[in-house]
């Protein structure tokens, strides 16, 4: 079992809008309502890779009993605390032609006796399961080491994956998470430098890797680099995964199903080229369509069978 823990659940809108122009009256052509988050999409994403996954976190108000009714009626077990203020909404309007804007509202204040019954919440769901994932922003008042303290709470009974940005990766990584899976930008805040090629998301995979002494998978648009802990190897590998970026209906979510389908080829025992291959399929396919998390089994296949994975440590020792 796969838990995913979600924060800053939001209910996500999809807009997509032909010819969009700020400032001016705009006709959607079609729209998408989904629940939303990014521990939420990692676990639509597992859900539909077949994988049992339980989504918790927190969630407020209407917009949060319309979170849950969306996690069900999708068929993904949930078990949030109910808070007492308003989960967000977030809104992204998609243009045909190209553009792609996101409107993204902060989230509820979270009271200090909700923050303790999701710990207990996560003890408790922590018994029964093999990975958790801690994914996405936390709530305005939320302390930026929350996250920090699950993973100290639960890594002895479960590997932990940790999926954020800003401080609440920082404190995160400080407490030894099993993997670590930001985005290019996001390792930017935490290296210092920009992110050119492979050789500089190789140095940052590895650099955010020893930082937490375990696994770091850096993404973006054209698959991702991998610095891989293997315990039938006593030591790190690190990979690159890539697929030529391709036009997108949509890039929300696809980190997070990129992350999902890694933790799919994890909890089947796949080999790590087998998962990183899911992973960037996942992450792919998931730009066909509007929806995070949204994608069709046989583009994940098709794609799958196009990532090229080769070994840059490999690489690195035949060049000296």
């Amino acid at each position: 079992m796969i838990v995913t823990v979600t924060l800053n659940a939001a209910l996500d809108r999809t807009l997509t809008v032909p010819n969009f122009q700020s400032g001016t009256r705009n006709r959607a052509s079609d729209a998408l309502a989904l629940a939303g988050g990014k521990g939420i999409n990692i676990a639509r994403t597992l859900k539909r890779l077949g994988e049992p996954v339980i989504a918790t976190g927190l969630a407020g108000g209407r917009t949060g009993t319309s979170i849950i009714e969306g996690l069900t009626s999708e068929g993904i077990l949930n078990d949030f605390v109910r808070i007492r203020r308003e989960s967000r909404t977030s809104t992204a309007v998609i243009d045909p032609n190209g553009s792609q804007t996101e409107i993204i509202e902060h989230g509820p204040t979270v009271d200090d006796d909700e923050l303790e019954m999701l710990m207990e919440k996560i003890s408790y769901l922590a018994r029964g399961a093999d990975i958790f994932v801690l994914a996405g922003s936390l709530p305005p008042n939320v302390p930026e080491d929350y996250y920090a303290r699950v993973i100290r709470e639960i890594k002895s009974q479960v590997l932990t994956a940790l999926d954020a940005q800003g401080p609440p990766l920082r404190f995160g990584l400080a407490a030894d998470p099993d993997l670590v899976s930001p985005n290019a930008r996001e390792a930017e805040e935490i290296v210092g430098y920009e992110l050119n090629d492979d050789i500089d998301l190789a140095g940052a995979a590895d650099t955010i890797g020893s930082l937490s002494s375990h696994s770091a998978i850096v993404h973006r648009a054209d698959g991702c680099v991998a610095r891989l802990r293997e315990p039938s190897i006593k030591g790190t590998s690190t990979y690159r995964a890539y697929l030529p970026a391709r036009d997108a209906a949509s890039t929300v979510g696809s980190g997070d199903a990129l992350i999902g389908g890694y933790l799919a080829g994890l909890s089947r025992g796949d080999d790590p080229e087998t998962r990183l291959a899911l992973a960037v399929a996942c992450g792919a396919a998931n730009t066909l369509s509007p929806g995070a998390g949204v994608f069709d089994s046989g583009d994940v296949e098709a794609l799958r069978r196009q990532v090229q994975i080769w070994r840059l440590d490999e690489v690195a020792n035949t060049a000296d």
